[in-house]
């Protein structure tokens, strides 16, 4: 697993027209599956006259977890140019929805592709893409006397303190770590 990766800092949307019809695309930055399905849940109902509302996403900075929808349209002309584009860019945590309102002319397969490819490329150019550092979150149990040394090496590697606890001999600190200072503690 890389110590960094790409993804978007906050929502954008684009938009492609072709033969009267239009294609909204919204790209957002998202971290979790349950994350994803609110957002999609949120976006059928706000869009809820509309022909499709196609999507696809990436997860982890691993890029394992993706998933890409067509809803209705012909398989493979949808979701999957999405996912390109996230692809192309090299992002994660990121969900791509093409909303697409019908113009009464058919775009075929071929225009299909390039209208979702092109309208969440126009999504994604309008975002700003930023380098997040990977984080392991990690809890340390120690003794109250090697709280300053503990203290200070969580300083020096820019931990980012989610919790502490101090019992009567047992500190417990729970914390987030950059993924490339895992070996220095």
């Amino acid at each position: 697993m890389a110590d960094t990766y790409l993804t978007i800092e906050q929502p954008s949307s684009g938009i492609y027209k072709d033969k009267g019809s239009r294609f909204l695309a919204f790209a957002e930055p998202v971290t979790s599956e349950q994350q994803i399905k609110q957002r999609l849940a949120w976006f059928r109902k706000e869009y809820y006259d509309a022909r499709h509302v196609c999507y696809a996403w990436m997860l982890g900075a691993d890029r394992e977890q993706f998933r890409a929808n067509d809803d209705g349209e012909p398989s493979g002309t949808a979701g999957r140019p999405i996912l390109g584009q996230i692809n192309s860019k090299g992002l994660t945590n990121v969900l791509i929805v093409v909303v697409r309102y019908f113009g009464g002319i058919l775009l075929g397969t071929g225009g299909l592709i390039v209208a979702y490819r092109e309208a969440a490329l126009d999504a994604l150019g309008n975002a700003n893409i930023v380098q997040k550092d990977v984080l392991l979150r990690r809890t340390f149990r120690f003794p109250y006397e090697k709280m300053n040394d503990i203290m200070r090496t969580l300083k020096d590697i820019d931990a980012y303190i989610i919790s502490q606890e101090y019992e009567n001999t047992e500190c417990i600190i729970t914390c987030d770590i950059k993924k490339q200072y895992e070996s220095r503690i």
